[in-house]
């Protein structure tokens, strides 16, 4: 679901894209490491395009495609990663149906970058079964993710708009990875279990 007028504001202005660039990129670094040379990248729910810059410069992706449901974010994102030419590719569509908006097949993406999208869409299982279905094996999926412990809380009640059934808590996202065949390389939780950082792989099938 698209992000009211709070929300919004509150991930595009200066203190969100500060914590995303001096505490979560950090804290990705150091649990999945940059990536190979030549990986392309997935990022889903792009927004702005503040993240798919960082994917680029910091994670060191040769290629970013990054979705979004809102036009007018995909709007922005294109004025903000112009600079970058054809290694940048974006497209209005949803996380949980990937063939349709970038028309990807299966084993696509050498990482996949979700920065606090996945609670935001009621079937997040199924993103998280797309996430498992076009990375590559031996592939990473890079995440920061907002729980149902943040959720329940009245500042988040009153201010932004979520789906209200089937929230996650931290360990519930682990467990759904990992019932996808994902593997989880390493997680952290702060403030009380609100935020969950983490990074899981795909395994490459024993002989491949």
């Amino acid at each position: 679901m698209l992000m009211n007028r709070a929300e919004t504001w509150l991930v595009n202005s200066p203190p969100r894209r500060w914590l995303q660039r001096v505490y979560e990129v950090p804290a990705l670094l150091r649990i999945g490491g940059r990536l190979l040379p030549g990986t392309r990248v997935l990022e889903i729910g792009c927004g702005s395009g503040y993240g798919s810059q960082l994917i680029l410069e910091r994670f060191g992706a040769a290629t970013v495609d990054a979705v979004d449901l809102d036009p007018v974010m995909i709007g922005r994102a294109a004025r903000r990663l112009a600079r970058y030419g054809d290694r940048v590719r974006l497209a209005q569509g949803s996380a949980t149906d990937l063939r349709t908006a970038l028309d990807v097949d299966d084993d696509s993406y050498g990482a996949v970058f979700d920065f606090g999208i996945v609670h935001h869409i009621p079937d997040w299982r199924e993103a998280i079964t797309e996430v498992g279905r076009v990375l590559t094996p031996g592939g990473r999926f890079y995440f920061e993710e907002v729980t149902s412990h943040a959720l329940a809380r009245s500042t988040y009640r009153r201010l932004f708009d979520h789906p209200t059934g089937d929230r996650f808590s931290a360990e519930q996202f682990l467990d759904e990875l990992a019932h996808y065949g994902l593997v989880v390389l390493g997680s952290l939780t702060r403030v009380q279990g609100d935020y969950l950082l983490g990074v899981a792989a795909k395994p490459v099938p024993i002989g491949g």
